[in-house]
């Protein structure tokens, strides 16, 4: 944990979405604190507290959810209750929680009443104006002694929130009044009349919610009347801090895979410790893409790497993964591999048993593997450097550094940059732990790799060399991610003047900010045609190409 002055406390139930409230209110410049929902709150937590959020879960209130420390409501804090949590306020305060007839979720519109309002509430409800600008909103917080912001406000307030949820508020807690309904009739927002207590019954942290941003900053500036102070570079100076407190002069083992998150850490480490101290492994597990090694060994050469391992392993994963359909068994298989060959290694290097293993964990590697913070996150995948039962013993051990594990992807690229990484690695696509191997669906083998990373490397890099259609940038840049899954289907084709049986393929290109929810990239037509024709062209092996429309949620950005 951090040592701020002032910040906002994230109460953390399970929610795939709870960090996401954080990074959101970090880009205001307000540093946040996720703990688990059920923690204690003792005086050292609350300790520069200016107001709490009670996150989601996927849980009902009235079920097994978890509720906070009583303490909550005694504290005098601003609070906002974020779907379950308003739900959670409403149990514990006196109201009644029920099962919904019909699930609201994704866009539905809700409609803002404010007749009868008090008006220290405006400042609230300002951010349900679209006439509002967030500006605006960052603009009226800090210092106690700056006077009320009480913006006109312009009826009717209506806008489009994101919902996820089977439950409703049938009964308010005494003192909380409606003054928000969904489209089905249903309560979507309610404020408490004589105290700081606010809630909303969907998530104005994603993205896909109309005025979410200005919810969020009307509750930490406007309520809760923080100043803007924290910044990415005092992250550095903090988690630098924390880094060479916490390894001490043991050796520090970083696995590299090549992509953002673990060069960022091995970025980190370098300039936090002596180089002497840090030893950084790259394990090739031939499922990686093409020319990835000699890329991974010059990047982390110009970051100054005294001592770089490079493992030739493809053969032992090839073996290993042989006769494995399933996507957990495979995930699983390579995660344990992983240890078991850097465990080998390490041995071989002659590392004393007190060395600390790093690993350029996220915080969304860990949500989805149901390692939130709490102990309510639900199991969407499991990472390889997260879910194996042999990386979790190293956990448990306390011997693993994860600098990056309450960052999110852009984040991390944002750190990158601060630790001078070169803006071809900050920038890359995020690619998985597991390599290929979840982009070939079902068994893998060495041919199947071999097509993929063909094709792979002809769609990312004409990717690079085209424009996108305002002529500002490349395609590559306007995607947040984009790659190629080999699907286990053969389909019937024309080559020439023979007949040709080809692997059926699968192109996937997504935007979004965060990597918890993803939109479909519109690919201008013409692209998507060309590239088709070249990697058919090009590949013999690929006898059909699709495009995956599909976005996050319903899917996963991966396919496995």
């Amino acid at each position: 944990m951090m040592n701020k002055t002032e910040k906002i406390l994230i109460l953390d139930f399970g929610s795939q979405t709870t960090a996401l409230i954080g990074r959101r209110i970090r880009e205001f410049g307000v540093y946040t604190e996720i703990i688990a929902g059920d923690a204690p709150l003792t005086d050292a937590v609350l300790t520069g507290v200016k107001g709490v959020i009670l996150a989601g879960s996927p849980e009902s209130a009235y079920g097994e959810g978890i509720a906070p420390d009583k303490r909550i409501y005694e504290c005098g804090l601003p609070l906002l209750g974020i779907c379950y949590g308003l739900q959670r306020m409403t149990m514990d305060l006196g109201g009644l929680v029920e099962p919904l007839p019909k699930v609201e979720y994704g866009g539905v519109e809700v409609e803002i009443k404010l007749g009868g309002q008090k008006p220290k509430y405006r400042r609230f409800l300002a951010a349900f104006d679209a006439a509002i600008s967030l500006n605006q909103i960052l603009e009226s917080g800090g210092a106690e002694e700056t006077p009320a912001y009480e913006p006109p406000l312009h009826a009717p307030l209506r806008f489009t929130a994101w919902m996820s949820h089977g439950d409703t508020l049938t009964r308010l807690a005494p003192g909380f009044a409606q003054v928000g309904t969904s489209a089905s009739g249903f309560p979507a927002v309610a404020l408490h009349q004589e105290k700081p207590w606010v809630g909303v019954q969907f998530h104005p942290e994603v993205s896909h919610c109309e005025r979410g941003s200005e919810i969020l900053a009307a509750f930490v500036f406007s309520m809760c009347r923080c100043k803007r102070e924290w910044t990415m570079a005092q992250y550095v100076e903090e988690v630098r801090a924390r880094i060479s407190a916490r390894a001490g002069r043991n050796p520090v083992l970083l696995l590299i895979s090549g992509g953002v998150d673990s060069t960022v850490v091995g970025a980190l480490l370098l300039k936090t410790l002596p180089g002497e101290q840090v030893h950084l492994m790259y394990i090739d597990t031939g499922l990686m893409r093409k020319n990835e090694t000699w890329g991974v060994k010059k990047t982390l050469e110009k970051l100054g790497a005294k001592n770089l391992h490079v493992i030739n392993a493809e053969t032992e994963f090839l073996a290993a993964l042989k006769g494995k359909e399933e996507p957990e068994a495979k995930r699983k298989t390579i995660g344990d591999l992983f240890i078991t060959i850097q465990e080998r290694e390490v041995a071989a290097l002659g590392l004393p048993e007190s060395y600390f293993l790093a690993q350029g964990t996220l915080y969304t590697d860990l949500i989805e593997s149901g390692k939130g913070v709490g102990k309510k996150a639900h199991l969407i995948k499991s990472h390889h450097n997260v879910g194996s039962p042999l990386v979790d013993a190293k956990r448990k051990a306390g011997k693993i550094i994860e600098p990056l594990d309450r960052l999110y992807k852009d984040e991390a690229r944002a750190l990158g940059r601060l630790l001078g990484v070169e803006e071809d690695v900050v920038a890359r696509h995020p690619f998985p732990g597991p390599g290929l191997a979840v982009r070939i669906v079902g068994e893998v083998t060495k041919e199947k790799c071999n097509i993929l990373r063909e094709v792979d490397a002809i769609f990312i890099d004409e990717l690079k060399k085209r424009r996108s259609p305002d002529g500002t940038g490349s395609l590559y840049d306007e995607v947040w991610q984009a790659f190629a899954v080999l699907l286990p289907v053969r389909s019937v084709g024309v080559a020439g003047d023979s007949r040709k049986y080809g692997w059926t393929l699968a192109l996937r290109a997504i935007v979004s900010s965060d990597g918890m929810t993803a939109d479909v990239y519109r690919f201008p037509m013409k692209d998507l045609l060309e590239i088709s024709g070249m990697i058919t062209n090009a590949v013999k092996e690929i006898g059909r190409v699709t495009y995956d429309i599909s976005s996050k949620p319903p899917a996963t950005i991966e396919w496995e």
